[in-house]
């Protein structure tokens, strides 16, 4: 039911660029994403209990379910087709063109049945470099579908992430809800016994309602991020759930300064305003080579002279109906203020764009090296957090070896037991923010080095998980 991994990625860069004659298969594959669309749709409809999504297979879903990648596939289209109309200016078109009618007297032109024309472009200085500017926009086009195909890839994975997060939270404070509950019983009772005040059993109350208001508040998330992930693979997201094993480790980076210093190469869509800027200042050139340069134009023409117009009383035919004409032309443009305009205009684009592409690596550079200063302070508070965490599971033991023994000096009571796990689970909480906010770095780091399409390709080591159920 998922598409292939594999063909999912194949706007590999550099496939991408020389396919430029894709268009068959292009439509081959949407017609199997639709199928495979449906197929998914229909599978979430019939199946009860909560529908469960790996990894691999919500990416594959929503490459094939999203708008954006869709537009950016017809952009590529279009870019295809005006560089097929800079290449077919060279074929002949033909017109044929018929038709009778009265005449009186001579007239201006010989009135013929009918007449079939071809005419096409030989020579132009200016075409070349208009042909090298429509490859340079296909080149683009095809560089920013695949930017928008990581795109999507990056925002579905990082929701992915985020749900898994979100569903775990939910379920650390519904714990720690409870652990708070039990808490304010034993206060309640300790109160009865008048062994604390009320204050005390305001201030566990207090606590309560506070975890269960954090609850309410990840359950809310919880529900907002499973429809953006509905949204972006095409199914119901109101039932939708992850498999935990089908999430990646974090992948490796390397963010010592050191490695800031090696030279990352471009993402597409720095690549892409690359080639945008290419193909206006081939234009440009295009637009600055038509006056004084020659045209060579191919024309032909046939006609079937009309018989019933008098045409023998004004013009000696001999009898001869058929007329017939082929040759070149040969232009030399002397003076066009409009062209001249056209390429002054052209040459500001093309200067406006190579500043917007050095605008765009200037940002590039300054994301990557805030980004690799990010994740170090990433890693530090999520070692941090676990160390938070192994210390609270720590002192969680030691109060529950205390409950059991009671020898020491201070008496520990069941309120003491419930405060260390409530702790546990709120240094729980902070190592699955921590982690979160770790992956979700790492991913836009790689996004920024160009090394996200190789990240997710190397995933394919583990087969898909098709959608299941968990009751």
């Amino acid at each position: 039911m998922i598409a292939n991994w594999s063909e999912a990625q194949n706007n590999n860069q550099v496939m991408a660029i020389s396919d430029f004659k894709s268009g068959e298969s292009c439509s081959r594959r949407t017609s199997l994403r639709y199928v495979s669309a449906c197929v998914a749709i229909l599978w979430a409809a019939v199946i009860p209990g909560n529908a469960q999504i790996s990894f691999t297979s919500a990416i594959n879903l929503a490459l094939q379910n999203s708008s954006r990648v869709k537009i950016a596939e017809n952009d590529v289209q279009k870019a295809q087709a005006a560089l097929a109309v800079t290449r077919d200016i060279f074929i002949p078109s033909v017109v044929a063109s018929g038709g009778a009618g009265y005449s009186y007297g001579i007239t201006l032109t010989v009135p013929t049945i009918f007449t079939i024309n071809a005419q096409s472009l030989v020579f132009s200085p200016s075409q070349r470099f208009y042909i090298r500017a429509a490859q340079m926009d296909l080149r683009a086009a095809l560089l920013t579908l695949a930017d928008t195909r990581e795109q999507v890839e990056e925002d579905t994975a990082i929701t992915y992430l985020s749900l898994d997060h979100a569903q775990n939270t939910v379920a650390a404070f519904k714990e720690e809800y409870g652990f708070a509950s039990k808490l304010v019983s034993i206060a309640q009772d300790r109160l009865h016994a008048g062994v604390e005040n009320e204050l005390d059993l305001k201030k566990s109350r207090r606590a309560a309602i506070q975890i269960e208001l954090n609850e309410l508040q990840a359950e809310d998330n919880l529900g907002v991020l499973r429809e953006h992930l509905g949204d972006l693979i095409g199914l119901p997201g109101n039932r939708l759930t992850t498999v935990a094993d089908s999430i990646p480790s974090p992948p490796s980076i390397e963010v010592s300064m050191a490695s800031y210093s090696l030279h990352h190469p471009d993402t597409s869509i720095a690549l892409s305003a690359e080639a945008n800027a290419e193909a206006k200042r081939q234009r440009a050139s295009g637009d600055s080579r038509y006056t004084w340069m020659p045209q060579v134009v191919f024309s032909a023409q046939y006609g079937r002279i009309s018989p019933v117009n008098n045409v023998s009383d004004f013009y000696n035919l001999h009898g001869n109906y058929n007329a017939a004409f082929a040759g070149i032309q040969i232009q030399f443009p002397l003076l066009d203020k409009v062209r001249s305009a056209a390429a002054r205009e052209s040459i500001a684009e093309a200067s406006r764009a190579t500043h917007q592409l050095e605008v765009l690596q200037g940002e590039q550079r300054e994301n990557r090296l805030k980004l690799q200063h990010s994740i170090t302070e990433l890693l530090t508070r999520s070692e941090l957090a676990e160390l938070d965490q192994g210390i609270a599971q720590d002192e969680l033991k030691t109060t529950m070896i205390d409950l059991k023994t009671s020898s020491g000096g201070r008496l520990t009571t069941p309120e003491d037991e419930q405060n260390a796990r409530i702790r546990e689970r709120q240094r729980y909480l902070d190592v699955l923010d921590a982690k979160l906010e770790v992956f979700k770095a790492k991913v836009s780091m790689l996004r920024q080095t160009g090394q996200f399409g190789a990240w997710l390709q190397s995933l394919i080591q583990a087969p898909p998980v098709a959608p299941g159920t968990r009751e």
